[in-house]
């Protein structure tokens, strides 16, 4: 340094292997202050020597390594740290200036106190140093089990010279070379030796180890816990969560506590400072970013790695008082952008006292018509604010007049194709679905315009005439498959209303008419031309009920079958994908007439859900999936979805398109739709249970603007007959630092994509690649970030990652260890896995993380506890990680997916408990027993719960299994192999997965 305090010389430097800058090593004899505190982690050099709301803060000592002196290296437990050594020559920091860094001079004599030491330029108290006592040697070999306590991997601070001792509770120590987490507090306390004594009780500043103040709130937390920065300092804390990832010295076991590993145990966290920092933005549950932060350039896009786009929910269930408006525009019409058509929101800005407005997305001066004319006050902001919505509100829905119509609103329409061949009949499917339509048939929505039509099929179609003059149905026959022609087209759809009678006797009698019906045959393509040709003059929802592989007509398919032989190979992936081109093209054709398909497939048998999906997936339906059907079994699940299928609010007749602002664009979709122009979704059918992701690209090299605007419009006809415009708004803060992109993060969407996009790689490629694309974009994203920080902290053998996505890693797992992409042929059957595909790509952000990572809670001593109310359902529902160690055989466990529920009797568990919710059957074979309300208290208090946590999420219907601890492979299907964290069947558990994810990251860090 070129300047020099020489009235106040500061400490020698510490010792190359120093647990802190500032702290000492306590003498023999003193136990450190009690503090239990997170990891330590290290400071960046300060932006200017004081705080404005503490005293002088002195630079962290050690930052700098004279020339020569080994690098700072991870200092493993039970080995000895190298002795320190004290050089003789003052060092400064590069570049000789000046400031607030001292020099180092050689240390003055044992005995002698050296002055009290200030920043230049600033007054400090005046403190006494005192000698410092030897430190104990050191011993060899592994530390004792107290010494690991609070350290993420188990691992010990070692003991030695230059070493703080960790003791139980107290502080923590920190990585080589960096100072503890610790906020200033006050100016350093006079250091003592054990003749001192206590303190001076007139001392007024907090007793610490080292050169801060520990506080008060980092005490207790979580091993990986980052604390929010506080004042000043926040420039030099690690704004990172770390994973400490070493080896225990002598042995290849990895030395780190799994149980400090991030887990979602609280669900979906969404991040909560972006809604507060723009409270006019819409609400998240209709549209996710992946990261609350736009890169300004497209360089600074190509280091981002993860996906840059969104999810989008457009009719998204809000809870009650939080409708969105209705708003109508009236004689001034809609209020658009003449340029890119932008709907007016709350972000357009009025000039020309109130009589031009300025489109915020792509900056256009647009008139105000005289109508929606208001006065401005002197702040801008129009006089009339208060009572316009859609300047107030991110997402509003607007009454479209007749301009925006092609033709008038269709009544909603349900037409129904049921298989009635002789599994259909047997398995009791034919029985629950007509019995399920005819209670809905009040609440059909759209009452009185609803109408309704059915064709029946088995190797022969079946139309039925249910014109209100009739008393009684009339059902015509056509044979003939090459040449299908449709009776009296004007009767087989009817207005349900009006022929009320007749619709009802029609759906007593099916069942009654097919119950001994022994024809195996399905000419499912043949029907479903049939019912396009019904519909294609309205449109509406198709739902199809098929039992049976498509075996006659156009659109019969082989089987395919799972051919062990096919996975690993290059042609894997043709089982995933339509074998016949004839279900695309009947898609694309329902589409084009405003006609949307669900799925009900029902058989026990391969039924080639590949190809009857597609018709769902382009037709933005979805796939309902009843392996081995039987209606003693899966009755309720099929009542409930079915019911829910058809008295939801639907949008008909549905177009979406999403907006953006100048310089970016959405590139590509991925979800159940057709895709009708470049930006434009064609959606027959849209409910509050589907979601689409999308993903961004930079149009232009540099962003010139400090933020981007998004608005989704849907376009749909309302099951009232009025036209309407759901408009979704939202606004995100432009970047130039990639740091401020990871911490504006949103894990829930970036999973959304990735799952999508994993599956859709299936559908060209192995399973094996489609994994690897995942592991191999978090190994990226993770690296650069790695790389961000390693230049101002030193990282070691440490996994570091933003707090944002510190669960990322583990949904990664789980998306390949989800149904559509484990294992080999062995882990899942072709159809199964296609089904959940298709559910997959079109499930809302919330629903998809719960089946990635589903709950796991303990409830049979909830169940003991005499007064237990469902108020306190979050302390019943306390979840636990998903592996094998969370299951005691002493206990009753309930896992939960959102589309299945598994309760799990421990082999040890009460006799008592098991016979008051089984009855007589509590020591019968699980398989064969189903759960259901017993006369006693306990059992009631089960079926209360089983029935609150279904309620909470009514979009599907869980089925209730049982099963018992040993019961294989009952056990091993229903619940083992969804333990993720868990390696079973050659799968990786999350330990190895991290440690694997570890590795990579460092090979090209």
């Amino acid at each position: 340094m070129n300047t020099e305090n020489r009235n106040f010389p500061a400490r020698p430097p510490p010792p190359p292997f120093s647990s802190s800058p500032f702290a000492s090593a306590p003498p023999p004899g003193v136990v450190p202050p009690q503090s239990g505190g997170p990891e330590a982690v290290g400071f960046r050099p300060p932006a200017r020597p004081f705080t404005p709301s503490g005293p002088p803060m002195a630079p962290p000592a050690g930052v700098m390594r004279p020339a020569g002196q080994p690098p700072l290296v991870s200092q493993l437990p039970g080995s000895r740290p190298p002795p320190p050594s004290f050089p003789s020559t003052a060092y400064g920091p590069p570049g000789g200036g000046g400031g607030s860094f001292q020099r180092f001079p050689t240390p003055p004599p044992s005995g002698v106190p050296p002055p009290p030491q200030t920043l230049a330029g600033h007054l400090s108290p005046p403190m006494s140093f005192r000698p410092q006592q030897p430190m104990a040697s050191v011993t060899m070999g592994p530390p004792p089990p107290s010494m690991t306590s609070g350290i993420p991997g188990g691992f010990a601070s070692p003991s030695g010279p230059g070493f703080q001792q960790s003791m139980p509770g107290g502080p923590q120590p920190s990585y080589p070379g960096y100072p503890s987490n610790q906020v200033l507090q006050g100016p350093p306390k006079p250091f003592q030796t054990p003749s001192q004594g206590p303190p001076s009780a007139v001392s007024s500043y907090p007793p610490q180890t080292g050169g801060f103040a520990q506080h008060p709130g980092q005490q207790n937390m979580h091993p990986s816990y980052a604390p929010p920065p506080t004042s000043n300092v926040q420039g030099l804390v690690e704004d990172f969560n770390s994973l400490s990832l070493s080896n225990i010295p002598g042995s290849l076991e990895p030395g780190l506590d799994h149980t400090s590993f991030p887990r979602p145990l609280d669900g979906d966290v969404e991040p909560s400072s972006f809604a507060e920092a723009y409270p006019m933005n819409c609400h998240s549950r209709y549209l996710r970013l992946t990261t609350n932060a736009i890169p300004n350039s497209q360089s600074l896009a190509s280091r981002w790695h993860l996906p840059l786009g969104a999810v989008v929910c457009p009719l998204a269930e809000a809870p009650e008082g939080e409708e969105v408006p209705l708003i109508d525009f009236g004689s001034s019409g809609i209020i658009r952008c003449r340029r890119c058509r932008t709907y007016v929101n709350p972000y357009v800005t009025f000039t020309d006292s109130g009589r031009k407005w300025r489109c915020n997305i792509c900056s256009m001066l647009n008139d105000v018509p005289g109508e929606y004319f208001s006065h401005l006050d002197a702040t801008g902001r129009r006089m009339d604010l208060d009572q316009r919505l859609e300047l107030t509100k991110g997402s509003v829905e607007i009454i479209a007049p007749t301009e925006y119509m092609v033709r008038p609103p269709m009544p909603p329409i349900y037409f129904f194709l049921i298989d009635v061949s002789f599994s259909a009949t047997k398995s009791g499917m034919l029985e629950v679905a007509t019995q399920t339509i005819k209670s809905c048939l009040d609440n059909l929505p759209g009452y009185p315009r609803t109408q309704i039509g059915f064709i029946t099929y088995d190797s022969t179609l079946h139309f039925y005439n249910m014109k209100s003059s009739l008393s009684q149905p009339q059902m015509m026959v056509v044979s003939d498959l090459d040449d299908i022609f449709v009776p009296l087209p004007d009767d087989l759809l009817v207005n349900l209303s009006e022929s009320r009678n007749v619709v009802e006797a029609f759906l007593d009698s099916l069942p009654l008419m097919f119950q001994n019906n022994v024809n195996v045959e399905s000419a499912f393509g043949p029907a479903l031309k049939a019912a396009y040709m019904v519909m294609n003059q309205l449109g509406g929802k198709l739902l199809i009920f098929q039992n049976s592989l498509p075996s006659l007509g156009v659109g019969r398919l082989k089987l395919r079958g799972d051919d062990p032989r096919v996975y690993g190979t290059d042609k894997e992936y043709t089982l995933r994908v339509a074998e016949d081109t004839f279900y695309k093209q009947m898609a694309a054709d329902c589409t084009k007439f405003q006609i949307g398909i669900n799925v009900y497939a029902f058989s026990d048998k391969y039924t080639d859900i590949a190809s009857l999906g597609t018709l769902a997936k382009y037709t933005g339906g979805q796939v309902y999936y009843y392996p081995g059907f039987q209606s003693s079994i899966h009755g309720d699940k099929l009542r409930h979805e079915l019911a829910r299928d058809l008295t939801r609010e639907t949008a008909w007749e549905s177009v979406m398109r999403i907006r953006c602002g100048k310089g970016i664009r959405f590139s590509s979709y991925h979800g159940n739709f057709m895709l009708r122009s470049t930006d434009l979704l064609a959606l027959p059918a849209v409910d509050c249970d589907k979601a689409y992701a999308m993903q961004l690209t930079l149009e232009e090299t540099l962003l010139t603007t400090q933020t981007v605007y998004f608005q989704v419009a849907l376009l749909y006809t309302a099951s009232c007959g009025e036209r309407r415009i759901r408009v979704h708004t939202a606004v995100a803060p432009v970047v130039t630092d990639l740091g401020e992109m990871y911490r504006q993060a949103d894990t829930g969407s970036i999973v959304s994509v990735y799952s999508r996009l994993a599956i859709e790689k299936t559908l060209s490629s192995k399973l094996d690649d489609a994994r690897n694309v995942i592991q191999q974009k978090i190994v990226k994203a993770l690296r650069e970030y790695r790389n961000l920080n390693a230049v101002q902290h030193r990282l070691g053998s440490r996994l570091i990652y933003p707090e944002s996505l510190k669960f990322l890693p583990l949904y990664g797992l789980a998306i390949g260890k989800s149904t559509p992409l484990q294992g080999g042929p062995a882990d899942a059957s072709l159809d199964e896995r296609c089904a959940a595909g298709f559910t997959m790509m079109a499930l809302p952000v919330k629903k998809l993380l719960k089946l990635l990572y589903p709950s796991l809670f303990r409830v049979d001593e909830w169940l003991l506890k005499p007064l237990a109310d469902l108020d306190d359902l979050k302390d019943v529902v306390r979840r636990l990680p998903l592996a094998a160690e969370s299951l005691d055989s002493r206990g009753l466990y309930i896992y939960d997916d959102g589309f299945r529920l598994v309760l799990w009797f421990g082999r040890m568990l009460s006799p008592d408990i098991a016979k008051n919710l089984l009855g007589a059957d509590f020591a019968a074979e699980l398989s064969r027993v189903t759960l259901q309300e017993q006369e006693n208290g306990m059992s009631k208090k089960l079926m209360r719960l089983i029935k609150k946590v279904r309620e909470n999420d009514p979009s599907y219907h869980p089925m209730c299994f049982l099963v018992r601890q040993g019961e294989q492979p009952r056990e091993g299907f229903l619940l083992l192999r969804h333990l993720i964290e868990d390696q079973m069947g050659g799968s990786t558990s999350y330990v190895d997965w991290v440690l694997q994810l570890h590795r990579q990251i460092q090979q090209n860090a």
